[in-house]
């Protein structure tokens, strides 16, 4: 029970930093995460087993490097930048510690697993584009979120758009799944783990744009993504599947800020 309550205080700062954006709040409760779990493994007798202090350590650098810029959507090129250098910093930091300084391999990114897609995975492919292309602008629409986007009426901000909206796509399931969700498997049953890389995934979400009865939508798509990754072990599918459904955010955004510009969806 300490072990998770290690975990949870570490995941919890999440939200802190990310929802109520109260950074000492989240660092302190960072630091009592860490602390407790290594009260707990200095109590226990456990040589063989991997550091719970060391593995929630890693996911509070990521967490960390990510809290040091706004993630409210911007398209200049400054903001882009810092967008690149703090999300990418968030998986390599934590990668190279873990290879290079614990030595483990604890962090990985099984790009392809050698097994071809079944057809219950390519069903759900079409699955996320239909469900997506139903219940996304009615959300973003009906809810206004999608004026947490910025107005992108020119050929360039909608490209800008594009390739910011896949690159962060990718990035979640570099950094939720194959970081916070991997480090946390090797402690907790994969449900549970499961449901802790969600509040993670969530929160970030949740101040990147998803807001207002947003989190009805990320919590049910951060769970699956890591029941997904469960079944596959493919971080190609989990890409993909994550790239489909931006690619519907992406369609929406463009037809919410200019309306009969994309006339493919009924709201």
């Amino acid at each position: 029970m300490s072990r998770l309550a290690a975990a949870l205080l570490v995941c919890v700062a999440a939200p802190a930093f990310f929802v109520l954006e109260t950074p000492w709040l989240g660092w302190a409760l960072l630091a009592a995460g860490l602390v407790l779990a290594c009260a707990v493994e200095r109590r226990a007798v456990m040589a063989a087993a991997p550091s719970l202090t060391r593995d929630l350590g890693l996911v509070a650098i990521g967490m960390l490097i990510v809290s040091v810029i706004p993630l409210a959507a911007e398209l200049d090129n400054l903001a882009m930048l810092r967008f690149t250098l703090a999300l990418g910093g968030a998986v390599v930091v934590p990668y190279l510690i873990s290879r290079f300084v614990f030595r483990d391999r604890a962090i990985g990114f099984p790009w392809r697993t050698g097994r071809r897609w079944g057809r219950l995975q390519w069903t759900w492919l079409v699955a996320v584009l239909v469900l997506g292309w139903l219940i996304l602008p009615f959300y973003f629409i009906t809810s206004g979120v999608y004026q947490n986007w910025p107005v992108v009426d020119t050929p360039d901000l909608i490209a800008r758009l594009f390739v910011g909206v896949g690159a962060v796509g990718i990035w979640d399931e570099l950094f939720f799944i194959c970081t916070v969700f991997a480090l946390l498997r090797r402690h907790f049953p994969d449900a549970l783990a499961n449901v802790l890389q969600a509040i993670v995934f969530v929160s970030f979400l949740w101040e990147l744009g998803y807001r207002e009865w947003g989190p009805l939508l990320t919590i049910p798509f951060a769970l699956l993504q890591g029941y997904i990754f469960l079944r596959t072990h493919s971080l190609a599918y989990v890409v993909t599947v994550h790239l489909l459904f931006d690619a519907v955010v992406f369609a929406v955004l463009v037809h919410a800020h200019n309306p009969g510009l994309l006339p493919l969806f009924l709201v």
